[in-house]
């Protein structure tokens, strides 16, 4: 896979997260997907990334910096988002926030094996 073939991929990836298409997830995150060390699987991933969007009704995902070395991706996320109640922890109820998600993402063919994430919790904190 060429490093333009994985960026269009997870380009594709991403666009599905932000038009909310859960039933066609499995076209870009394989079945048996392990998520910062655990296998969860897809099941699993979608279940996760939609009680993010019921957590925080506005989030969109921005590709804020990619690098991509098949079949690797390290993606920079960036949010500017208003969640309802509690974010990782913290009483954000309804105020406008923004912060970063560090990812690497690990490819099987055309498909999200592994991820890694790192959330920038302490820039929330600093934010309420």
């Amino acid at each position: 896979m060429t490093e333009s073939n994985l960026s269009a991929i997870y380009h594709g990836y991403i666009s599905c997260l932000n038009a909310r298409d859960w039933p066609n997830l499995g076209k870009f995150v394989d079945e048996g997907v392990h998520y910062n060390g655990s296998r969860i699987g897809l099941a699993g991933y979608c279940e996760m990334l939609e009680a993010d969007c019921r957590a925080i009704p506005d989030l969109a995902f921005n590709i804020d910096l990619l690098v991509c070395e098949p079949p690797r991706i390290a993606s920079r996320l960036a949010f500017d988002c208003t969640p309802t109640g509690m974010l990782f922890g913290m009483p954000v109820n309804g105020r406008r926030v923004r912060f970063a998600e560090n990812v690497f993402y690990e490819f099987f063919g055309d498909r999200i094996k592994t991820v890694w994430s790192i959330i920038d919790k302490s820039a929330v904190a600093s934010q309420i």
